[in-house]
């Protein structure tokens, strides 16, 4: 079951092994890099992540990169790690990479990506060469951006239908997403602190009555035994759900190639989001039909303003970075320039 979780470890390990694919064999990049990699797969040196990582080991001499990897089924441990300098490189949730950069951790911000078209134009936006230096962040340089699909709001009453009907409700947030239990309680209801680990297990107990998750979850987290027969799923993503990998470039400072070779992985990552885009889409057909409720076109606009005076206040409280707010501001308005957003200044 755990062997299918989360897109995240089949995604993150072809990206990470990006580094071998993209380049021909020690022509472009002479100078050997030797790179300890930390990878978040929650079924262990069983899952999807690690038999396909393995296999960057050999084919990253191609880019004359000399690859160690460790596997972690716990995505905190995998972060402290990295912290600690036990390794160079690490694939985990973008809401934990935002300690390491904090520009890349507000990509998760709720509703300022509606849908994987926009994720894509900003996996595309980021490979761009001129916005190298906004994905660093001191030592830590993010080297890839990897959609997982929409967070959708997952109740075990499908009656809590409405905002007002949330509250006083126990809601699971991440307990290193301090961002999370801010809105949570705008909403008026009570956040529960949790984990990548166990905020499936709190809904399914019925600890909580409300969680935010991907459609990639649903199977291999059980959800349904959350959901129960009264549950529902609205189909309105809150927020798209990312993974980064990031790279500590400090012990690399002195090798003159190497911004190029992360440009290169970010430009790879940009190549694979149509294979992205259907694995997505396969894990949200996959849900059976009688979990998912539709909000009505007035509800849709509601909330849409909500979640976005939620992005202005909380970026002026210091917990998205501005500069991303602008950025998807303007991905959001180039699909839709009659927006009543794109006329206004408030998040430019």
């Amino acid at each position: 079951m755990k062997k299918n979780l989360v897109l995240a470890s089949t995604v993150l390990s072809t990206l990470v092994s990006s580094w071998a694919i993209a380049a021909p064999a020690n022509a472009e990049f002479p100078q050997t890099v030797k790179m300890k990699f930390c990878i978040f797969d929650i079924a262990g040196t069983k899952g999807d992540a690690y038999t396909y990582a393995k296999d960057l080991v050999l084919e990253a001499k191609k880019w004359n990169l000399d690859v160690d990897l460790k596997v972690y089924t716990d995505e905190r441990v995998a972060a402290e790690d990295f912290k600690a300098g036990q390794c160079e490189g690490v694939a985990i949730s973008t809401m934990r990479a935002k300690q390491f950069n904090f520009f890349i951790g507000s990509v998760d911000s709720p509703g300022s990506l509606p849908t994987f078209k926009h994720v894509r134009e900003l996996v595309n936006t980021l490979a761009n060469p001129k916005l190298n230096n906004l994905t660093i962040n001191g030592p830590y340089q993010v080297a890839a951006l990897i959609p997982l699909g929409g967070a959708y709001v997952f109740v075990n009453d499908k009656k809590i239908n409405s905002v007002e009907k949330a509250a006083g409700k126990k809601v699971a947030v991440l307990d290193f997403d301090k961002a999370q239990a801010k809105i949570v309680q705008k909403l008026g209801a009570q956040p529960v602190a949790s984990d990548i680990t166990n905020f499936a297990g709190k809904f399914n107990n019925g600890q909580v009555d409300i969680i935010g998750a991907p459609a990639v979850a649903f199977r291999p987290l059980e959800l349904y035994r959350g959901l129960g027969e009264n549950g529902a799923i609205f189909r309105f993503p809150l927020v798209q759900v990312t993974a980064s990998i990031l790279i500590n470039r400090e012990k690399y400072k002195d090798i003159p190639d190497f911004d190029q070779r992360i440009i290169k992985m970010r430009q790879f990552a940009a190549t694979k989001m149509d294979m992205v885009e259907k694995l997505v889409a396969k894990s949200e057909a996959d849900i059976p039909a009688k979990y998912w409720l539709d909000l009505t076109p007035a509800d849709k606009e509601k909330y849409t303003a909500l979640m976005r005076e939620a992005r202005i206040s909380m970026t002026k409280e210091g917990f998205y970075d501005a500069k991303m707010m602008v950025l998807l501001k303007k991905i959001r308005c180039k699909f839709e320039p009659t927006l009543a957003e794109c006329s206004t200044k408030d998040e430019t």
